[in-house]
């Protein structure tokens, strides 16, 4: 298992190193603890459309074109990622390369010209990717449940945005929102791969003059209950469901018997949401469970898109499978997820990309150094007394919530089904 090593600048700055000698290429990513939860309503969006025009040109570089080219020169890729809580931008390249890729990284985040012309442009690429995401019911399906979850707060809100606020936007839109949040206590630069003997002070040169700044934090989540039924009508010939409830924050004590009852319940082709809602019957192409935290928030659900005609019955049995995890978990069950669990976990991190990427979320979101030991002891430890306590915690009781897309306009119908 690789080794992190973690270097801190005097501005605050983290850099995180991940070195795989037999590799022969290297990702460079830089994260930013701050996502479409740092936005205010007026601004909503605006962390993703930022992302976009960090790749539009630089004073070096002075269109996407130019950048695009430098990493193409290379044979690089590169991409970004906005979510909630942070965004991250990254090249994965040959070895050799690393200096290049850092250079157009920090060129970007520290030069991007956000030109006028540029802004208005991008807002159409953006309102068109909107018109895929809300025709796109698989995905859009996870908007409509965080409404239903969170309201109207910011973990409610899409992070795409709303078109008023995007074609609303302007320099002086993004140029408040990057001077609020991206500074150096907020960033940490991750290196995984065949990294070189002087990773760190290549970061420092390029990054340790950026001045230090407090930024304080966005608001807590607060809690919100507006009806256990959210239906956003759509004509379709199939429905999209998530059927959930609220859980744990990232660090929660009881995380990794969260983990194993989410997999247990939803986790690969033999899970029991796969075996019962699929291949006993029949109910849907796609169904799977999962629980995704946040820093104080969080949310255990399976999500599936089903036959409209049978969609009663695959909400009633959507819905036994989550409260049945409630008894006692068998033996071999939860060691089959116990496996489960360590291979996926291991697979990721045998390659620079998936590697770093873990390092920058623990570091980033719950700021400490990540130990890959220590996920798998945790995974280790979990019993099935610990499963059941948590399902009994989280599932008990009425607290299922359901949103759904399809040709419904009739809440209330499906709350029965709960």
């Amino acid at each position: 298992m690789s080794t992190f090593e973690r270097h801190v600048l005097d501005n605050g700055l983290r850099i995180l190193t991940a070195n795989l000698p037999y590799a022969q290429s290297v990702t460079c990513m830089i994260m930013i603890a701050a996502g479409s939860r740092y936005e205010t309503p007026d601004t909503n969006g605006i962390a993703h459309f930022s992302e976009h025009m960090f790749f539009k040109g630089t004073e070096r570089r002075p269109d996407a074109r130019a950048i695009a080219g430098e990493i193409d020169s290379i044979g690089g890729e590169f991409n970004a990622f906005t979510s909630k809580e942070s965004t991250a931008y990254f090249v994965r390249c040959a070895a050799d390369h690393r200096d290049v890729a850092l250079d157009v990284l920090v060129d970007m985040l520290r030069n991007s010209r956000f030109d006028s012309g540029e802004i208005d442009r991008e807002k159409g690429v953006i309102v068109e990717e909107m018109n895929m995401y809300f025709d796109t019911p698989r995905d859009y399906i996870g908007g409509v449940y965080d409404e239903l979850l969170y309201g109207d707060q910011p973990l409610g809100w899409d992070i795409i945005g709303k078109k008023e606020t995007v074609r609303a936007a302007t320099r002086e839109t993004f140029r408040g929102y990057l001077d609020r949040w991206y500074h150096p206590e907020r960033m940490v630069v991750g290196i995984a791969g065949r990294i070189g003997d002087d990773a760190v002070e290549r970061v420092s040169a390029l990054l340790g003059d950026l001045p230090a700044s407090t930024t304080g934090a966005p608001s807590p989540v607060q809690g919100y209950m507006n009806g256990r039924v959210k239906v956003f009508t759509k004509a379709s010939d199939q429905a999209h469901v998530v059927v959930g409830v609220p859980s744990y924050p990232l660090e929660h004590p009881d995380r990794y018997a969260l983990q194993m009852l989410a997999t247990v319940l939803g986790g690969g082709m033999s899970s029991r949401l796969f075996t019962e809602v699929r291949e006993r019957r029949g109910l849907a192409y796609y169904v799977y469970g999962v629980n995704h935290s946040y820093t104080d928030a969080g949310s255990l659900y399976s999500q599936a898109g089903v036959d409209i005609t049978r969609i009663d019955e695959a909400l009633t049995t959507i819905a036994t499978e989550l409260k049945g995890m409630t008894t006692a978990v068998p033996a071999d069950e939860l060691e089959k997820a116990r496996s489960f669990s360590k291979g996926r976990f291991v697979l990721q991190l045998e390659n620079p990309q998936g590697l770093i990427s873990f390092g920058l979320r623990k570091e980033v979101l719950e700021g400490r150094a990540p130990d890959p030991e220590e996920v798998l002891a945790g995974i280790s430890a979990v019993t099935a007394e610990d499963v059941q306590r948590v399902a009994q915690d989280l599932l008990a009781d009425d607290k299922l919530r359901l949103a759904v897309i399809g040709p419904f306009d009739d809440a209330e119908r499906f709350e029965k089904l709960l």
